[in-house]
């Protein structure tokens, strides 16, 4: 999506450790109505698809999922990394290893709102390795429920975990996908 391009190209900030700093539109500030064309397009390229919730990630995927949602005419479902107590046993759960924080920790989502009857779309801001994906598959394949396709913002498609869930024979559709960045040179983009 060149829209979504561009403005990497012009906010985005390139960090050492392979970061790619989109949290002036994306996923710390969100710019609302840029956002929107991205759920737009996401409507577009999963159009005919019957869903029935959208399916994402705390905390940076809430946003774009919800705006998202506003396109589908769905619900949103996030899966939690911290269980509270408002929260009953009654769950699943699969663990996800963080690329941005170094770590390991389970994602849980309430088994009253992801069922067997539920057409999935996932929603995430970033695809690198593809943990957090594996890990909302998880849950999606332990509630019965079909993942329909999966929609990410960024790709990092240097970086294995787009080719790893598409060889598992779901469709991804990511918006931009980048094919390399270096700190002070900017980002170049796949086709």
């Amino acid at each position: 999506m060149k829209l979504l391009e561009e403005r990497i190209q012009r906010d985005g900030k390139v960090f050492e450790g392979n970061v790619l700093k989109v949290d002036s539109f994306l996923n710390h500030q969100i710019d609302a109505p840029f956002i929107r064309e991205l759920g737009r397009e996401w409507k577009r390229l999963f159009e005919g698809e019957e869903i029935t919730k959208i399916l994402t990630i705390e905390a940076s995927g809430i946003g774009i999922a919800c705006i998202a949602a506003l396109e589908f005419d769905v619900p949103v479902v996030f899966a939690k990394k911290t269980k509270t107590v408002n929260i009953s046993d009654d769950v699943y759960k699969s663990q996800v290893e963080s690329f941005t924080h170094k770590t390991v920790y389970d994602i849980i989502v309430s088994k009253e709102f992801l069922t067997s009857d539920d057409k999935i779309l996932i929603i995430d801001d970033f695809l690198a390795n593809g943990k957090a994906l594996e890990g909302l598959i998880d849950l999606c394949e332990a509630a019965g429920a079909e993942v329909k396709g999966i929609g990410i913002a960024v790709e990092k498609a240097y970086q294995p975990g787009g080719d790893l869930i598409r060889s598992r024979g779901y469709r991804v559709e990511s918006l931009a996908r980048v094919q390399s960045m270096t700190v002070g040179g900017g980002v170049e983009f796949a086709d």
